[in-house]
């Protein structure tokens, strides 16, 4: 299934005001296109599948984020279209979706891929067709150096990075014998060796790990593998099940004494905190890659950022308040088009021809102060592995509310280059 989307002309009632990358929105009056064709990027989208949640909110983002753009004059004079196409959340659909957008829709390049099996079996055709594509998950795979020159991760930090970043206080704050439970692929594993790695080497230990296909439905039979002994349960989970593993989880420890209990958001995207059988999460800690609830130091950027995507102070949608955001990911794909807008007008991009200077102009890039285009925070890109580092937010259930009680630093995420991806040719 098909989906073009054009940018509208700007509303009088509301101008988006911020820097980063050119995106002042100027005046009220519609921008005076060239008469060259449109831009047009292709959005890789999971619409069906496990990743389908995130894939609703990841286009409701792009079409925000588009918005804006063309609002502010589009790139290079010139307006953006998005081309929608659903990959299911399946890696061959997902290498057919890139094959699709490239060959029959004349996309110049592609962007918004979330899940990692998808990304990794659908980056090798990206490199194939020579078309740049930018990816909005957190896998390492991309400064694995798995992948190839043409893949790149501008707007989200990777696994690898979230959790070195985090280990630190996890170890100081909630305890040093920690059991995890993860989806069985390739983000999990990501999870499962880097999370191992820096409980290591901070004088923790993991006890168990406990791995679950990522379709499961039900967790009953996964739970009793946790240790009694664990002092920390550090859990992540992904997919349309996430409600009933919390729920289930809660079930399994009862009013009893309980592990201290760290998660990452992915186990509670699009899912109410304040559903029936929750409770128990009430002074559990999760790692948010942007925070749901809006904090009270909010910049003036995130709080432009929300109204635009159409999100309340809850992270549930305005419209509907049952309607609860994938708000810890999504941020990905507004700040990626914004890297996009600012790669291709570096690049003086006119077309595909272009495409090699384009990723050289991303690969170009480096400090991204916290603005319109990256609302999320500052970050700093490493042109070197394809990836961008970021704060990570560590946040405390109370009342119900999701509460920041701790940042990380860019340098606590940073570590060693695994590759270097401008030494490949193109």
């Amino acid at each position: 299934m098909t989906q073009k989307l054009i940018g509208m002309a700007p509303s009088r009632r509301a101008v988006l005001k911020g820097a980063g990358a050119g995106l002042l929105t100027a005046g009220f009056a519609a921008p005076v296109w060239s008469q060259a064709a449109p831009i047009k990027l292709g959005f890789q989208l999971h619409r069906t599948g496990i990743g389908a949640a995130y894939g609703r909110w990841y286009e409701r983002t792009a079409q925000a984020a588009l918005k804006v753009v063309n609002d502010a004059g589009g790139i290079n004079g010139r307006p953006v279209e998005i081309v929608f196409e659903d990959d299911g959340t399946d890696p061959k659909r997902g290498a057919e979706v890139v094959e699709k957008l490239t060959s029959q829709h004349n996309c110049d390049l592609i962007f918004g891929p979330l899940f990692s099996h998808v990304v990794i079996g659908s980056a090798p055709r990206a490199g194939e067709l020579k078309v740049p594509y930018l990816v909005c998950s957190e896998g390492f795979h991309v400064a694995s150096g798995m992948l190839n020159r043409w893949t790149m991760q501008p707007g989200i930090t990777d696994v690898r990075a979230q959790v070195s970043s985090m280990a630190p206080w996890v170890l100081a704050n909630l305890g040093k014998k920690v059991t995890m439970v993860y989806p069985d692929y390739a983000f999990g594993h990501d999870h499962r060796d880097f999370f191992s790695a820096a409980v290591e080497a901070g004088g923790g230990e993991v006890i168990a790990k406990v791995a679950v296909p990522p379709t499961e439905t039900s967790f009953t039979r996964y739970l009793p593998q946790i240790p009694n002994d664990t002092e920390v349960l550090y859990h992540v989970m992904v997919g349309p099940a996430v409600l009933t593993f919390v729920k289930e989880l809660g079930e399994f420890y009862g009013l009893g004494a309980k592990p201290q209990i760290f998660g990452f958001i992915d186990s509670l995207e699009a899912v109410d905190i304040a559903s029936p059988g929750l409770e128990f999460l009430e002074g559990t800690h999760f790692w948010e890659g942007h925070c749901r609830n809006q904090q009270a130091d909010a910049s003036e950027h995130e709080v432009a950022y929300r109204a635009a995507v159409g999100v309340d102070a809850n992270g549930a949608s305005v419209s509907d308040a049952k309607d609860v955001s994938t708000y810890a990911h999504m941020f990905s794909v507004w700040e990626t088009l914004h890297v996009i807008k600012a790669g291709m007008e570096a690049a003086g991009y006119q077309g595909p021809a272009d495409r090699q200077k384009f990723v050289e102009a991303v690969e170009a890039m480096t400090e991204m102060p916290e603005s319109l285009a990256h609302v999320q925070g500052d970050k700093v890109f490493n042109g070197k592995t394809h990836q961008v580092f970021g704060h990570q937010f560590i946040s405390k259930v109370e009342g119900g509310k999701l509460v920041k009680v701790h940042t990380t630093s860019i340098e606590d995420s940073i570590y060693p280059d695994a590759v270097d991806y401008m030494t490949q040719s193109f």
